[in-house]
């Protein structure tokens, strides 16, 4: 399968907000569910998008698969990113369109991205424990793990880190 990658267009903001809550519902890794206040955040692609840069996948018939946010400078958006560093987050593929390329394909893009931003050596994330999926891209990729950054958004909300040199 043919998976392109570009910058989100507003009139998918909502598409894109629903594939992502869902993603994340059907992961199981929101722990209040359906209730759960993050879901308004995942949902909410037009705040990111103007806060950073949202790129989505989409097919050869440009059915969006997936998408992520790319924070280049620590801006706003980002979550751990310290000078030096930029952020993803929000990965999320629409389960149909797993195992065919748009994960992957999504954080290359922010691997070159990060790579052709200015004064930026390091491109860090944060992901839940259970997104093992995810955990297996970015071991391909080259992202290690660190643990001496790991934190929680919330106390039941332990959350992992990675990062990739850039040098």
């Amino acid at each position: 399968m043919d998976v392109t990658i570009r910058r989100i267009e507003p009139e998918e903001h909502t598409a894109l907000g629903e594939l992502t809550a869902r993603a994340y519902l059907d992961g199981g890794v929101l722990d209040f569910g359906e209730e759960d206040p993050y879901l308004e955040v995942l949902r909410d692609v037009a705040s990111r998008d103007a806060r950073a840069e949202v790129y989505v996948a989409v097919d050869e018939q440009g059915t969006l698969l997936g998408g992520v946010a790319f924070v280049p400078d620590g801006g706003p958006f980002a979550d751990i990113a310290e000078p030096g560093e930029a952020e993803f987050r929000m990965l999320a593929v629409d389960a149909e369109a797993r195992g065919r390329g748009a994960g992957e394909a999504l954080v290359r893009t922010c691997v070159e991205r990060a790579r052709a931003t200015e004064g930026c050596v390091r491109l860090v994330l944060s992901t839940q424990t259970m997104m093992y999926a995810a955990h297996r891209i970015y071991g391909r990729l080259g992202f290690v793990r660190t643990p001496d950054r790991d934190w929680s958004p919330i106390p039941a909300v332990p959350l992992l880190t990675y990062a990739l040199e850039l040098q």
